[in-house]
């Protein structure tokens, strides 16, 4: 079982991670009021010390703890690292993101500094935005001056702030949507005093408003966690990490694209030939910035350029990638400035148009630069004092190779894409998702910008190899680009026409998908939906198909022998099958004219 001690937002962020995997968990918060609403999770409330979180994960058989306490419940922390340390239960801490430590705020590693550098500077009158479990740790600063505490307003908080002997006078309560700027306004401190809360306490916020009245802010550092702690920042890092540390957890695993694993080789690659040292892991930000940590396979050091590899891990995704090795070598580069992509061994040459890359450049796709260029960056300002002339203008030459990329490519779409000599880098997410239709709309979607690119106005789209062979002899004029398989993803494949604009779509179907679309499944995947005979035995009624082709309908065991039951006096049934399929459709493709083909198993069609 995995135990998570929330009460945070991240916490909330853990749990809802959690809740994907259908299984129960243990949800831990300090009080009632921090109770969230989950399906599985299993709520524990009230406080654990060292012994009791012991005997709790005993008792429950826990196998992973979660920290995703705030950054400042010290004794939380310090009972987790203890009894994770004895029991030998391993630890991820959910973190939040900070920002740097910025010169213009006072940072203090304990209450007592902060008190004697107030002390020290007569400052007499302070707001405190620490929380009410800090009004004992500033009592020695408030008993003989002006301070304000804010706090939550629950009955609770008043509890401590009465305990303490804090005047109530002095106490304001936290109100959702209150500008901090106004606060500020009106009391006037001669200084703020916060916690390095991270950006879900809204130290950003905090900071701004102090900044623009020029009040002085004072800041306590987080405190230092167990160094086995694994770290993660976001949804994707823990959800990688529980499949790790619990893999039967989740049923599928995630994985990472080729982007992401091409950044990765990247940012180490560059680091490499600035350092002259080994990379073994390297950390990358996603595009929805989270920060994530890959593996380095490999590091070749040269003086003039590095290679780095990282192996792609799709998880449980069929990814004909998962596995492969990823390459990047990074040469700096004198005569021209800014990052330039050149062409690797397994990677494609783009050589058609409506892809949104240059004729001619490597099949590196957008996001996956833009992550590369991020990162180069990153290490260059980092090693700024490493570059020649420590000039951040110094040119950056990146080659992607895959070595078995031109085999891989064979078995994707890239040839008929235009893509050539290898496979493509991809990935808008980052993140590589259990059996996703992700990639597979994604190409889908690629596909039909190099038709539109092409000038086509007209779309063919099919299940597979089968229906196609047979659609392309009505239309022998059209492009191969023309013709796009949808699999299962009919749906999406007609939004993507839609939203492209396409004005004349024509999709051909066998019957096996047909009979499902025609009752309204837009995905027809085998998982998603089976054959519905009676669906089917009521629309023969309707057609006044016999007694017995109904009877034939309800013993039959694949849609295929549909057209041996159904008889030619009988026909009218198909119709009513592509009319039903029309009525799921035509909403999706608003704007254009879509023709449906019914195809048998003789590539005979009807429409």
């Amino acid at each position: 079982m995995i135990l998570i001690f929330g009460g945070t937002t991240e916490g909330r962020i853990v749990a809802t991670v959690c809740e994907g995997a259908a299984k129960p968990f243990y949800y831990s918060t300090k009080s009632e009021s921090q109770k969230i609403n989950t399906v599985h999770g299993i709520h524990i409330t009230g406080g654990l010390d060292e012994k009791s979180m012991m005997d709790c994960c005993l008792e429950k058989e826990i196998r992973l703890i979660i920290d995703a306490a705030h950054p400042f419940a010290e004794s939380l922390h310090q009972n987790i690292a203890t009894v994770a340390n004895r029991m030998n239960i391993p630890v991820i801490r959910y973190e939040r993101n900070y920002p740097e430590q910025e010169r213009d705020l006072l940072w203090f590693d304990s209450y007592n500094e902060a008190i004697n550098y107030l002390k020290k500077n007569h400052i007499d009158k302070l707001l405190a935005l620490t929380g009410v479990n800090t009004i004992s740790k500033l009592k020695p600063y408030w008993k003989n001056n002006t301070c304000w505490f804010r706090i939550l307003d629950r009955d609770e908080s008043r509890s401590i702030v009465l305990s303490e002997g804090f005047p109530m006078d002095k106490v304001l309560y936290y109100q959702q949507g209150e500008e901090e700027i106004s606060v500020f306004e009106k009391l006037k401190p001669q200084a703020i005093v916060t916690k390095e809360s991270g950006e879900s306490g809204g130290f950003n916020e905090k900071v701004k408003a102090a900044r623009k009245l020029g009040i002085p802010m004072l800041v306590i550092r987080r405190p230092v966690l167990s160094p086995n702690f694994i770290s993660v920042y976001g949804e994707n890092g823990l959800r990688k990490q529980i499949e790790k540390l619990t893999p039967d957890f989740f049923e599928l695993k995630t994985g990472y694209t080729t982007g992401t694993c091409a950044t990765a080789a990247t940012k180490a690659a560059l680091t490499a030939l600035l350092t002259q040292e080994i990379q073994t892991e390297t950390s990358i930000t996603l595009p929805n910035g989270e920060w994530i940590k890959l593996p380095i396979h490999s590091t070749i050091l040269n003086s003039s350029e590095v290679s780095c590899s990282v192996i792609k891990d799709a998880g449980d995704d069929p990814d004909i990638t998962n596995g492969h090795e990823i390459i990047s070598t990074v040469q700096l580069n004198l005569k021209h400035k800014g990052v330039r992509f050149l062409h690797g061994k397994g990677v494609g040459m783009v050589t058609l148009p409506g892809l949104g890359l240059k004729i001619g450049d490597p099949a590196i796709n957008k996001t996956p630069r833009m992550m590369m260029k991020k990162e180069v960056f990153k290490v260059m300002r980092h090693y700024q004092y490493k570059l020649p002339d420590e000039s951040l203008k110094t040119g950056i030459d990146i080659t992607i190779s895959v070595p078995d990329g031109e085999l891989i490519a064979l078995k994707t779409f890239n040839p008929k894409l235009g893509i050539t000599g290898g496979i493509s880098i991809i990935g808008t997410s980052g993140i590589v998702k259990p059996f996703s239709s992700e990639a597979f709309i994604a190409s889908i979607h690629r596909e039909m910008q190099v038709t539109k690119a092409l000038g086509c106005k007209h779309v063919i789209i099919n299940s597979g190899a089968k229906s196609e062979k047979f659609i392309k002899q009505l239309y022998p004029d059209l492009p191969s680009q023309a013709f796009i398989h949808y699999g299962n993803f009919i749906g999406e494949t007609i939004k993507i026409a839609s939203d492209l604009g396409f004005p004349q779509l024509t999709m051909g179907i066998m019957i096996g998908k047909a009979v499902k679309l025609a009752e309204g499944f837009l995905d027809t995947h085998s998982k998603k939906v089976v054959m519905n005979k009676d669906f089917l035995s009521s629309i023969a009624k309707d057609c006044y198909c016999s007694d017995q082709t109904i009877a034939s309908i309800q013993d039959m065991t694949m849609a295929r022998q549909l057209w041996d039951i159904i008889k030619e006096n009988e026909a009218t049934f198909f119709a009513e099958i592509i009319r039903k399929c029309h009525q799921v459709c035509n909403p999706l493709l608003p704007d254009g004219t879509l023709a449906i083909l019914l195809i048998d198993e003789s590539g005979n069609i009807r429409q």
